[in-house]
Order: structure tokens, then C-alpha cells, then sequence
């Protein structure tokens, strides 16, 4: 029998291209995705089951499914997306959940990945030049996103003692650029101006989005177990980000922020409590320890910048090409099973 695996957040951007990834693998039978949304790629053999935050049903999902593989990929990490009380939701309490569904007696799970992120660090002057994932933040968090993804982290360690039969993986991510995804970062470098905080100049690490799946496939084949970050090489300077992508940087003054926030969100740039801190005092990590265990990147830092550039600038000569795919479960459903559908002979 080969693996059985269950995705959080399927509807998501992480959940649908891991699940993209894993369909791809003979070695995997079955993949259950859960969401409250649909997924907007397409799926081969992926079970979409609608659920809500707070994964209420995994457990009969896991038992029913007899998964023994879980990627929770479904941490919010950019508090932009939601209010307060919704984050906490999806975050503290669906992973609660989920670990006691993976906890329950009887249950068939052997290896669960968590995908967490670099926030958890936070940003400070004090901070030391690269992180380690030993290291402790220098001040408490202020934003909801940041004592959610804490209050994680504490269960995926308790869940680890108690559980010496499941392989553990926890990766902190740093800030993601891609020529898909969308964050806060990627929307402030897309302005005609880069914003900025008058007085800093932080340096700031990368992760290319096709470096954070293989990432998470990298921990499921090989069943690697502990807390890792995960970043490309090297620190860069904010305005030498801003350069790389032909642009100039806009200071804005470091008190005060609060009084920009609607002229910021009419242009589509929402600057969240993370995120300033960020662009004060920059953040690095040390991604040693995910190397010493076989994993290679394809890009730096730099090097996703550089991608990230290359894509925009596709897209402003490609603007007038069609839209991309989106997936629909009904339409897709009349492909796969209608007897209307006219199926070629191998």
C-alpha cells in the first residue's frame, strides 16, 4: 500500500500545488485535500472535502481515510487576509484539531510537515544577524498573526514528545517571491514606487515559492524529522531589492504610519504590524541545518528576486493573453465521468 495523505488547505495556493506535486508521485494512493474553498487548479486524482477553519471533521477523515501522511499547509502567515478572530481560528484551533485527530487511539498517522514561517522570529534591533532555529525573538509579538503561529509551534512540539511513532517536520519559511504567488512584499514591489521607512534600510531574505514545495516534498520522502527554516542564500538590502526590480524606493515616515494605511490600500498595498517591523529591521535565518540533511535550492535570494523581475515582465508584455485556468469541480466532474465525453483508446 502505497502513501495515504491528507492536505489542509487545499483551496489554497501551498495546498493546491503540493497536491499538484504528490499526484505526481506513484507512491501515493490516495490524497484527501480539505477546505473551505474549492480548489482553483487542476486535479487529477486529489478528493477535494469542504470543511470548515477549524478542520472539525479531520478526525473522521484521518480514521475513515486511514491517512498516514499529513501536510498542514493551511497557516495564515499575512494577516492582510482576515480579522484577528478568524487567523486564531484557522490557526490555533484547527491545529489543535488536527493533532488530535493524528493523536487519536488507534489512529494510522506516522508523519506529519507543518508549514510555519520566519515571523515567528519577529523583527528587532537586537536581533542577531541570522537566526538559528534555536533562537528566541528578541521582544514579544505584537500582531495576532505572529501569537497564533507561536501558540503552533508549542503544539507541533508537544505533539512531537508525545508521539515518538510520528516523524515531525516543522519548516519556517522566509518571505516568499515567485512568479505566482501574491504577498504583501510581492504587491509592494509590483508599485510604480517601492515603499520604504525613512531612516532603514533593512536586509531581508527570500525563498522561491518552487523552493518552499520541494521543501515540503524533500521532508515527506525522506522523513525528516525536526524544525528547519528555509530561505535562500544571502541577506540583501531593501533598496537594492527595489533596484533589482528597476524601481526607486518612496521613504515613509516611520511615525505616523496609521494616517497612510487607506491612500496605501487604495493602490492595493496593505502594510500589516509584521511587515513594518520587517522593513525597519530586516530578518535572516540560517538555513544550514535543512542542507545538512541533503536539501539543495535552486535559488538565492538574489536569484528570486531576479525570477520574481522576469515575471512581471512577462506579464506587462503578455497582458493581453488569456486568463489562466481556474478550476471548477463540476466541469471537471463532466470530463472525468460523463458518458457524453468521447474517451480516445490508449
Amino acid at each position: 500500500m502505497g502513501r495515504r495523505v491528507l492536505i489542509t488547505g487545499l483551496g489554497t495556493f501551498w495546498g493546491s500545488r503540493v497536491a499538484q506535486a504528490l499526484e505526481a508521485d506513484p507512491t501515493v494512493d490516495v490524497i484527501v485535500g480539505l477546505d473551505r474553498n474549492e480548489p482553483t487548479v487542476p486535479l487529477e486524482r486529489t478528493e477535494y472535502v469542504r470543511s470548515d477553519e477549524s478542520y472539525s471533521i479531520l478526525a473522521r477523515i484521518v480514521k475513515a481515510a486511514r491517512i498516514d501522511t499529513i501536510v498542514h499547509t493551511f497557516l495564515v502567515v499575512d494577516s492582510t487576509q482576515m480579522r484577528s478572530r478568524t487567523i486564531h481560528e484557522i490557526n490555533v484551533i484547527g491545529t489543535m484539531n488536527l493533532f488530535a485527530a493524528a493523536s487519536a487511539p488507534g489512529s494510522t498517522v506516522r508523519n506529519v510537515v507543518v508549514k510555519s514561517s520566519t515571523i515567528v522570529y519577529g523583527a528587532h534591533p537586537k536581533d542577531p544577524v541570522w537566526f538559528s532555529e534555536e533562537s528566541r525573538r528578541a521582544q514579544p509579538p505584537r500582531a495576532m498573526v505572529e501569537r497564533s503561529l507561536l501558540e503552533v509551534e508549542g503544539y507541533v512540539r508537544d505533539f512531537a514528545v508525545d508521539n515518538p511513532h510520528v516523524n515531525v517536520a516543522m519548516l519556517r519559511f522566509s518571505n516568499v517571491l515567485g512568479p505566482d504567488i501574491t504577498t504583501p512584499l510581492a504587491k509592494a514591489l509590483e508599485l510604480p514606487v517601492v515603499p520604504s521607512i525613512f531612516g532603514f534600510d533593512p536586509r531581508v531574505q527570500f525563498v522561491h515559492e518552487a523552493d518552499v514545495v520541494r521543501a515540503i516534498l524533500f521532508v515527506l520522502e525522506g522523513r525528516v524529522q525536526g524544525i528547519y527554516n528555509v530561505a535562500g542564500d544571502g541577506l540583501l538590502p531593501w533598496s537594492e531589492v527595489a533596484a533589482i526590480c528597476g524601481k526607486r524606493t518612496f521613504p515613509l515616515p516611520p511615525l505616523g504610519l496609521g494616517l497612510l494605511a487607506a491612500p496605501l490600500t487604495r493602490l492595493g498595498l496593505d502594510l500589516p504590524p509584521e511587515l513594518l517591523d520587517l522593513l525597519r529591521h530586516g530578518r535572516g535565518v540560517d538555513n544550514r541545518r535543512l542542507k545538512q540533511v541533503g536539501f539543495d535550492y535552486h535559488y538565492t535570494s538574489a536569484g528570486t528576486v531576479a525570477d520574481f523581475v522576469e515575471a512581471l515582465r512577462i506579464r506587462e508584455v503578455d497582458g493581453s493573453s488569456e486568463a489562466a485556468y481556474q478550476y471548477e469541480r463540476d466541469v471537471e466532474q463532466f470530463f472525468r465521468h460523463s458518458p457524453a465525453v468521447v474517451r480516445e483508446a490508449d
